[in-house]
């Protein structure tokens, strides 16, 4: 019998890969059963199944196959049937990653069922309430009793919010634990030769936040920059599910950029460490360009990981169409010399080591005070 049971909650893309060294972590430990839920908030096969696989990962111990529907449909679902399983599986912890409604619904059951709550990538903050990973963000802090930071903003935003010091431990980035265990592998991609490009010779493009493709109007002016910048760098766009639909349904052209269903792990990576330029609005490509040492132009009016502006990394160009143009602009004009990577504290692969050494520290005292 193993002394202390943590249930790991993914549901969300960028959740497997953050989960992905966590869980090898625990399951190498002799103490610790690590349970495995999926909440099936991504239910496709590209944006799911595939990640299990590359990542190395287990299948799930529970699949609660919740599917789509309103980010409060989303959450409430999640919520009612994630409940039986902590009372059936007794946790003496819930661990929970990232800003994705799974990782508020899951924390918020579990707080009510008065079980810890451990929550990996704590404090970061845009400060932008429009954003429901904003909202998902501060209520998983809220109720957490171990908030564990990737960079030096998440400490000072915990502690401005009163979460007492005790409990903000900063361990790195798991994240990058995953980028750097399957770098070479992502090497061997062909994905380069699927399409056509070759290294260095092109733009990778993501958008799927409601603020840029949920708004028909703002969605079309971004198609159309991305176009303009297609004229004299190939563009690649692997593309959400959502920002598909809302294209199709508004017929809008993406002209000269080349579009692909979503990648694998392994291929985006590879899209995204040999990119000329990368444009995104996701938070964790923005980390993740900063140890590829590729440019990275974020589309957005703000962003919960300063520390990669700090690095130089980043840039935050928001979404005016002169300035993204720009912005593309002055990073072809910009020479291509090799330079010292400049690599945040503790983003060094061994994050969620160091997580898995405080959470079993730390539960196996409360375990024996009970």
């Amino acid at each position: 019998m193993k002394d202390l049971r943590i249930c790991a909650v993914v549901g969300a893309r960028p959740n497997f890969i953050k989960m992905a060294p966590l869980l090898a972590e625990m399951r190498g430990r002799r103490a610790i059963e690590a349970v495995l839920i999926h909440t099936g908030q991504h239910f496709s096969p590209e944006m799911s199944d595939s990640f299990f696989r590359e990542l190395s990962m287990p299948q799930p111990d529970l699949n609660l196959g919740v599917g789509g529907g309103t980010q409060t449909e989303q959450t409430a679902e999640i919520m009612r049937r994630i409940e039986p399983v902590f009372l059936d599986r007794k946790p003496h912890a819930v661990l929970v990653v990232g800003d994705v409604n799974s990782t508020m619904a899951a924390a918020l059951v579990a707080a009510k069922l008065q079980i810890s709550i451990a929550h990996v990538e704590a404090g970061l903050r845009s400060f932008d309430r429009t954003m429901p990973e904003e909202i998902n963000r501060l209520v998983t802090d809220a109720v957490s009793d171990f908030l564990f930071v990737t960079e030096p903003s998440g400490r000072a935003n915990l502690l401005a919010e009163g979460v007492p010091e005790r409990k903000i431990f900063f361990t790195g980035n798991v994240m990058i634990d995953t980028l750097l265990r399957f770098r070479a592998s992502a090497a061997e991609s062909t994905v380069l030769e699927r399409l056509g490009l070759r290294p260095g010779g092109y733009a990778a493009v993501t958008l799927h936040r409601p603020s840029n493709v949920d708004n028909p109007v703002q969605l079309r002016r971004l198609l159309e920059v991305l176009k303009t910048v297609a004229r004299d760098l190939p563009v690649v766009f692997p593309i959400h599910p959502r920002t598909r639909a809302r294209m199709e349904s508004e017929a809008l052209s993406s002209g000269d950029v080349t579009c692909v269903p979503p990648l694998g792990y392994l291929d985006f990576l590879r899209l995204m460490g040999d990119a000329r330029v990368v444009l995104t609005d996701s938070g964790g490509i923005q980390e993740e360009t900063t140890i590829l040492q590729v440019p990275c132009l974020t589309l957005r009016e703000n962003t919960e990981r300063p520390v990669t502006i700090d690095q130089g990394s980043n840039r935050l160009v928001g979404t005016q169409p002169a300035a993204i143009l720009e912005a593309v602009r002055s990073v072809l004009a910009a020479p291509r010399t090799p330079q010292v990577p400049r690599v945040p504290d503790l983003w060094d692969g061994r994050a969620s080591s160091r997580i898995v050494d405080i959470l079993e520290e730390v539960l196996r005292g409360f375990s024996a005070a009970n």
